[in-house]
Formats: structure tokens, sequence, C-alpha cells
């Protein structure tokens, strides 16, 4: 290590909710107090392993679509850890000169971000350490800025993260989301999951004391609330579902699961 690099305090006796959906998507970077935190909320919402599964598998699904439709760009904000198969590496199994910028505000993340930058050599990926809810600070990054064109379409995704940005009475979340999609040109598009108390409000109550307890507030949002981030922008087909029923690869997948049990929407909008 250079003398000059800061030292990342990784915390592994605390748990950590990037590594807690690294332990719920089946990946090995999650420590001893990940693994407890995640049991419990296993203990109160058994089907937890299957709503994070479901969440990353719509990000597939809306990947491979989007870089099938002819995006090339796509970003990436709130990446989380490493969990192969990653957004680039959808991305480009469809088009391996697609362009991938991640951004995560974690250190953690931060530490694991190398496995990130392993791409294809027709295409890009580049990773930015910055914060959502300063959408300046990530659209003007010089490593964001040497890899994207903004001046064309670029896929922006959001994937289970705005649930972790409460509102604080200022309508916080919404606020960011439009900050970033007024700064991306005609024909760009967003693809977004969001926890929901919709379905199941006692037990996703009882998750938040526990993310609390962890040391992460979360805000949950209903159905209404998630349409409003895609205001402006059109729908692609089926709209907002839960995240399992939107364009599953086989009409089962669709009905696997509960509402209850899925526990968030999702849906892909393009900037007309």
């Amino acid at each position: 290590m250079n003398d000059h690099e800061p030292v990342v305090d990784l915390q592994l006796d605390r748990a950590h909710s990037a590594r807690i959906y690294d332990y719920m998507l089946g990946g090995k970077t999650n420590f001893l107090a990940d693994r407890m935190a995640a049991g419990r909320v296993l203990g109160v919402f058994p089907a937890a392993l299957v709503a994070a599964r479901i969440n990353r598998e719509f990000m597939h699904r809306a990947t491979r679509h989007l870089a099938a439709s002819g995006l090339r760009q796509f970003l990436d904000i709130g990446t989380g850890i490493p969990t192969p198969p990653n957004l680039h590496e959808i991305a480009q199994r469809t088009a391996p000169d697609a362009r991938v910028v991640y951004t995560d505000n974690d250190p953690i993340v931060l530490a694991h971000a190398a496995a990130l930058l392993r791409g294809t050599p027709e295409g890009r990926t580049a990773y930015v350490p910055a914060d959502v809810t300063d959408p300046a600070s990530i659209l003007t990054a010089p490593q964001l800025r040497a890899t994207l064109d903004l001046t064309r379409p670029v896929a922006l995704s959001l994937n289970a993260l705005m649930h972790f940005v409460t509102d604080d009475g200022r309508d916080r979340a919404h606020t960011v989301v439009e900050a970033l999609k007024s700064a991306l040109p005609s024909g760009s598009t967003l693809a977004m999951t969001h926890a929901t108390s919709d379905h199941s409000p006692d037990t996703m109550h009882r998750i938040l004391g526990i993310y609390r307890e962890a040391g992460t507030e979360l805000q949950f949002r209903t159905r209404e609330e998630f349409v409003r981030f895609f205001d402006g922008w059109e729908l692609l087909d089926p709209g907002v579902t839960l995240s399992h029923q939107w364009r599953p690869d086989r009409p089962e997948d669709a009905t696997h699961v509960t509402d209850g049990e899925a526990a968030g929407y999702a849906a892909v909008a393009r900037k007309p």
C-alpha cells in the first residue's frame, strides 16, 4: 500500500447494509455481524432472500433489454459490493462496446471496486466514489466524463437504492432523482427498484428497526410515491410492477412469490 493511501476501516464488527445484501444474494463479501443482522431480518421476513434475488434479477433483465435496444452507456448509482454477474457483465454480453460507470458513497464498496473494472476490451468501466444525494458530484466527476458522453442517451440504474434516502420532510429522494433525470438527454432511460411496505406493513416496520439498530435508516415508499420518480418520462411496458413481474424470462416467474414476499416495485422509463 502506498504510504499516502487512506486506510479503509471495513468495520467488520458491525453489520453493514451492502454486506447484508451481498449475503442475501449468496455472495462471499460478508462477515458474522452481517450474517447475524440478515438472520434477524429473515426471522421476521423469511422471504428476504427471495426478495433480494428477484430484485437483482430485475436488474439483469432490464440491462439486457436496454442493451439489446441500443443503449451503450450505463450509469449505475448505489452499486453495492460486486456480486457477479454485475451490470457491466450483463450489458457487455449483449454489447461488448458498452460503457459503464459505477458509483457508491461507501468506502467498503470502494475497497472492492477493482472487481467492477474488469470488462471487455471494446468497452469501458469506471468507478466514481460519490453520494447520490449530491448528484452534481457524480455528473461532474472526471471518471464519469472520461467514460460517458452525456449528450448521448444514458441508461441510469437506481437499483434498491432510493429507500436508503430518507426525505426528512423535504421530499429529498424525488428532488435527487429529478436532478439526475434533468442532466440526461432524450432517449435516456431510468431503471429502478424500491422497497415498499404496501403489502406487509407490520413486517416491513420491524425491518426498519433492524436496520436502524445497524446504523442505517430506511424509508419504504408507496406505489404512488414510486411512480412519481418517473414523472415526465414514458414508462416502458408493462409499467410499474413488482420486481419479479417486469418482463419475466418465463411466465411462471411472475407468479412464484406473493406480493408481500416481493416487497418491492420496479419499472423502466424513457426520456421523451
